[in-house]
C-alpha cells in the first residue's frame, strides 16, 4: 500500500504568494501579542520566585487558597489548577524567592489547611533567585541564536561550498555580540539586531540556501512563541528545550527538500526552477508527511496522557511540527524562487 503515489504532481509553488501572506499574517499576530503582553510570560525558571505544587484531599475554592497564602505574607501569588479538576491539585507562584526549607513547607501546609478546612499535601517546592532567572533567560536566548547561526554555516557549506565565507561571517557576528554585551546592551534587542544583520549579509553574500533555512526557522520559532503568548502560557526551561528541538526537526525537513532540489538541478538543468522545486517537494512529500504524522502521534499521546508536567512541552512540539512541516514546503523552498527573481531584476 502506497501512502502517496510516486507520480503525484501538486503545484505547490503556484500558491507561494498566498502562503507568504498567511505566514506574514501569523508572524504579525504573534509579534503583536508579544508586544501587547510586554514580552513572553516567564515562568519561575526565568522570572525568579517560588513555585509550590499542592494537592488537597477535597474540593477547595481559589479564594480560600489565596486567603491562606495572604496570612503567611505571600500576597502577590497566582494560583492555577494543575491537571484534571478531580485531582484537586494547584500550582502556586509568587515572585518572592522564599528559602524553600522544610519549615517553609510546613508553614504553607498549616496556612492552607486552616483556610480551606481540608488536608493538604505539598508535592514540590522550587525557588529561583531573580539573578539566576535573568541569567537563565539570557542563556536561553543565546542558545537559540547560536543554534540558528551554526546551522546557517552548515547549510552554506553543504549546499553552496562557502564554508570559509559563512564561518568568517558567523565569527564576526559572535564577536560583535560579545563586544556589545560588555556594555550591558539589552540581550533581546541584541539578538534581534544580530538576526536582522545576518539576513542582510545572506542577501548580499548570496547565501540563498542558508537564507531559506534561517527564514523558515525564524518563522517556526516566532509563531510557536506567539501562540504561547496568545494563550498566556508560561515560558520555562522545558519550552526552550522544545523550541531547540523544533529548530532541529524543521531543519531536517528542509535539508531533505534542499538535497532533492540540488539533485534535480543536475538532472533537469534545462528546466525552469519552478518545475524543479515542485518536482523536489513532490518527490519528498511522502517521507515528509509520514515523518510528521508518526511524530505527531507520539506528541498527541504525550499531550493527552503525559500529565501536567509535560503538557506544555508536548503542546509546543505539536505546534512546532505542524508549522515546521508547512515552512519546509511553503517558506524555505519558495525563497529560492524569490532569489531567482532578484537575479533577473539585476540582469535587466
Amino acid at each position: 500500500m502506497q501512502f502517496i503515489k510516486p507520480d503525484i504532481n501538486i503545484n505547490f509553488t503556484s500558491k507561494r504568494k498566498i502562503a507568504f501572506l498567511v505566514s506574514i499574517a501569523m508572524i504579525l499576530v504573534s509579534i503583536s501579542s508579544i508586544i501587547i503582553h510586554k514580552g513572553p510570560k516567564y515562568g519561575v525558571d526565568f522570572a525568579g520566585g517560588t513555585l509550590v505544587q499542592v494537592k488537597f484531599f477535597d474540593s477547595v475554592l481559589l479564594d480560600d487558597i489565596k486567603s491562606g497564602l495572604y496570612t503567611i505574607g505571600l500576597r502577590k501569588s497566582s494560583v492555577q489548577m494543575f491537571g484534571e479538576k478531580k485531582e484537586n491539585e494547584f500550582l502556586i507562584r509568587t515572585d518572592i524567592a522564599v528559602m524553600t526549607s522544610e519549615g517553609f513547607s510546613k508553614k504553607v501546609e498549616k496556612a492552607l489547611k486552616s483556610s480551606t478546612g481540608t488536608d493538604v499535601e505539598i508535592r514540590r517546592v522550587e525557588m529561583v533567585g531573580p539573578q539566576v532567572g535573568k541569567d537563565l533567560r539570557e542563556k536561553a536566548l543565546f542558545a537559540m541564536f547560536y543554534a540558528l547561526l551554526f546551522i546557517t554555516v552548515y547549510i552554506s557549506g553543504r549546499f553552496e561550498l562557502k564554508w570559509v565565507l559563512s564561518g568568517v561571517m558567523a565569527a564576526a557576528l559572535i564577536g560583535a555580540i560579545y563586544f556589545f554585551n560588555l556594555f550591558n546592551v539589552s540581550i533581546p534587542f541584541l539578538i534581534a539586531t544580530a538576526l536582522i544583520v545576518t539576513l542582510i549579509l545572506f542577501w548580499f553574500l548570496e547565501l540563498k540556501y542558508a537564507m531559506g533555512a534561517i527564514v523558515a526557522l525564524i518563522h517556526d520559532v516566532t509563531i510557536t512563541v506567539g501562540l504561547f503568548s496568545i494563550l498566556d502560557k508560561e515560558f520555562t526551561l522545558p519550552i526552550i528545550a522544545a523550541l531547540l528541538t523544533i529548530i532541529g526537526y524543521s531543519l531536517n525537513d528542509t535539508i531533505i527538500v534542499f538535497d532533492r532540489i540540488r539533485e534535480n538541478l543536475k538532472k533537469h538543468h534545462k528546466k525552469p526552477l519552478e518545475f524543479i522545486l515542485n518536482r523536489s517537494i513532490n518527490e519528498t512529500l511522502s517521507r515528509t508527511l509520514l515523518t510528521s504524522l508518526t511524530t505527531l502521534t507520539v506528541l498527541i499521546t504525550l499531550f493527552v496522557l503525559g500529565g501536567g508536567i509535560i503538557h506544555d512541552f508536548a503542546f509546543a512540539m505539536i505546534i512546532g511540527v505542524l508549522v515546521g512541516t508547512y515552512s519546509s514546503i511553503y517558506v524555505a523552498s519558495p525563497i529560492l524562487l524569490a532569489w531567482q527573481g532578484r537575479g533577473k531584476k539585476a540582469d535587466s
